[in-house]
């Protein structure tokens, strides 16, 4: 078998993330997208990967897009047909085509908390993937993120603000664990590399935990823009988000383990300085 590894999403932020860590190993990488003429999916193919249409609803399709790869990066999306329900049915699909394949090994990106009954509709939808790669036997790891630092992009102030505001439902002075994209990529990349070490391994990966007082503070001093935190009502958001946010506000939420995301991932960035990676 060779050492070529199909990614699901690649041409995603998080899917990117692993075919970047992946090349950056010498990896040879197939890249699973439903649109090969895409601007990313160009610039994929213009780096060596190479690039198969796959759409996860097709199950015929996806099985033959994963013959004769050596390993399986797996996410799955809820922001597709029908919510965290088309998340699990993709999802369903794509693993029962790696065991259909004969795909040596899985790593499957979830979400932090997702074997704890959280009750979040898109958090729940990914533990019935877990599950049901894990009825297929396949040898698999599983990798769950906390929350994304990128989720705070659209809050950091343009260069000219003179202050800013970042608002989320829930307490400024509740901690939350988060973690960098490129993070992600990372971990799963030394995983999906090692699948005689990895087998079996179950993840929860963070790279600092700070309250959004402490994140406020931080961008304050990393941009020079005076910011501070308005915590918004629940009220209005749809049930998927309120009870994500309402979970995070009632401790113990995320529960990572750092030590074991910096052993897979030496580099990992706190959120201060994946604030100055960005600049």
């Amino acid at each position: 078998m060779s050492d070529l590894i199909a990614v699901v999403g690649a041409t995603g932020k998080q899917g990117g993330a692993v075919v970047d860590a992946l090349l950056e190993r010498g990896t040879t990488v197939r890249a699973l997208t439903r649109d090969d003429g895409s601007d990313r999916a160009r610039a994929l193919a213009a780096r060596g990967v190479e690039v198969v249409v796959v759409d996860a609803e097709d199950r015929a399709a996806t099985r033959a897009a994963l013959d004769g790869v050596s390993a399986l990066s797996l996410m799955t999306t809820f922001s597709g047909e029908d919510g965290p329900r088309g998340e699990t049915r993709r999802g369903i699909v794509l693993v029962e085509a790696a065991r259909d394949a004969g795909v040596p090994f899985v790593v499957h990106s979830s979400v932090g908390g997702a074997e704890r009954e959280t009750g979040i509709p898109h958090f729940e939808s990914k533990r019935r993937v877990e599950e049901a790669l894990e009825a297929t036997g396949v040898p698999h790891a599983i990798v769950r993120p906390v929350f994304f630092m990128e989720n705070l992009v659209y809050q950091l102030p343009p260069p000219d603000a003179q202050e800013a505001v970042v608002r989320l439902p829930m307490p400024g002075d509740v901690p939350l664990q988060l973690i960098a994209v490129v993070d992600v990529g990372r971990v799963v990349a030394a995983l999906a590399t090692d699948p005689a070490g990895a087998a079996g391994i179950a993840v929860e990966i963070a790279g600092d935990e700070l309250t959004l007082e402490q994140i406020v503070a931080q961008i304050s001093a990393a941009t020079g823009v005076p910011t501070r935190f308005e915590q918004l009502p629940v009220d209005g958001l749809d049930d998927d988000r309120a009870s994500m946010f309402r979970w995070f506000s009632t401790l113990p939420a995320y529960q990572a383990d750092f030590a074991a995301t910096a052993a897979l991932d030496p580099r990992v960035l706190t959120f201060a300085e994946w604030l100055v990676a960005r600049r």
